[in-house]
């Protein structure tokens, strides 16, 4: 298989060769159980030192009430905690002292700085499960461990690796601020100081979604590995259509994914671009080959999608409006490998000649009444978007596979 550029044993852990853990760290005992010292040695490593502070001394120092400060544990979504019981770090002090000065320094009301805190408990909870299951998976292939050694593993290789992904992490985060501070200074510049409609959603977005066909009926009795790998390939190929045409994705839900864009047009070339990735584009006879996109288990399915033009509320990550109903409730009606929009988006778009619109006659849509939609397809003659982007469909998977 081939090596990564992350420093793992040469060996296979566990073997006669080379011990569960690195030689002298005492991760794991012969029966390969954790040592008595990874929770000590975890903490120093992952947060700087020992557990020395109750939530009342936390309080103390900050002269805050306890309550503050379990608010600000809860917040983060972890574990509730006895006040009395020392749970808490030096670096976990600093960190709500940080949460304490965004009220008295910065002026912000309380909660704003728990709605800030959520974003952040929320996200990294999500960001490190998927990250450590990611390396359990790694290990499993590389090593052919079973799934507990491979965790085991894991657990001894997190002091080693956390530095390198807590840079990534905050490099990252840096560039989507950069990112959302351009797209704002071109949205809003030119109309600073200008009254908007307090009765108006703020944003005006090309609201869509992507949803598998038969996702139940094609995932049914996958194993653990060809499951994460067809959802893995899913959402890696949906992620990188979306970005690769000028959207964005707000989340996946299940078998969907839901994705907006600035303007109609853009949210348009994703809208097709996501019909022909999965299914609409696809030679099956050439791609029914080892390697090909349906090849096997893990190989891709038709995605229906829906896009509306609308206005929206974002807040808590995710995006809100009438126009999101709408595009979801598009997306349940849609043929496999279709792009279906609303009457309003497809006046938006009927001059682009990019792109053809054609009626579907009336239909009853829950939660929505009586709507006609047009499919939206590309026009005859025009280049195909995904051109450069179809590296992109076969992301590479766990272990090389």
């Amino acid at each position: 298989m081939p090596e990564r550029d992350v420093d793992y044993p040469a060996a296979v852990p566990g073997s006669d060769d080379e011990p569960l853990g690195r030689p002298g760290t005492g991760a794991a005992d012969a029966s390969g159980a954790p040592a008595s010292g990874t929770q000590d040695d975890l903490d120093t490593a992952l947060l700087g030192g020992p557990r020395t502070l109750t939530a009342r001394d936390v309080a103390a120092r900050h002269g805050v009430e306890v309550d503050r400060v379990l608010l600000y544990w809860r917040t983060l979504g972890l574990p509730a905690v006895d006040p009395d019981v020392r749970n808490f770090t030096e670096a976990d002090a600093h960190a709500f002292a940080r949460s304490v000065d965004l009220s008295r320094e910065h002026g912000l009301d309380l909660g704003t700085v728990v709605s800030l805190t959520r974003a952040l408990g929320h996200t990294s909870d999500r960001l490190a499960l998927w990250q450590v299951e990611a390396l359990v998976e790694d290990m499993a292939v590389r090593y052919e461990l079973d799934d507990t050694t491979a965790r085991l593993l894991v657990l001894d290789r997190l002091e080693e690796l956390a530095p390198v992904l807590e840079a990534q992490l905050v490099h990252s985060w840096r560039r989507q601020l950069a990112s959302i501070a351009a797209r704002y200074g071109a949205e809003f510049g030119d109309v600073r100081g200008t009254a908007s409609d307090p009765a108006r959603l703020p944003l005006a977005r090309a609201v869509g979604f992507a949803d598998m066909v038969s996702f139940t009926r094609r995932t049914a009795g996958l194993g653990s590995t060809d499951l994460s790998d067809f959802v893995q390939r899913f959402e890696a190929a949906a992620r990188d259509v979306v970005a690769g045409l000028g959207g964005r994705v707000v989340k996946t839900i299940g078998d969907a994914v839901l994705f907006i864009a600035d303007d109609a047009a853009t949210g348009a070339l994703i809208a097709v671009g996501l019909a022909d990735a999965f299914g609409g584009s696809i030679d099956l006879e050439a791609e029914s080959a080892p390697g090909g996109l349906v090849e096997g288990a893990r190989g891709v399915t038709p995605v229906r999608v829906g896009l509306v033009w609308g206005r929206v509320l974002s807040r808590f990550g995710d995006v809100f409006g009438p126009s999101v109903n709408v595009a979801a409730r598009l997306t349940d009606t849609a043929e496999p490998s279709s792009v279906l929009t609303d009457p309003a988006t497809a006046q938006v778009l009927a001059h682009d000649p990019r792109f053809t619109l054609t009626a579907q006659g009336e239909r009853d849509l829950a939660g929505v009444g009586r709507l006609e939609p047009y499919r939206l397809e590309r026009a005859p003659g025009v280049p195909h978007e995904l051109e450069g982007l179809t590296w992109s469909l076969r992301p590479p998977l766990a272990g090389g596979r």
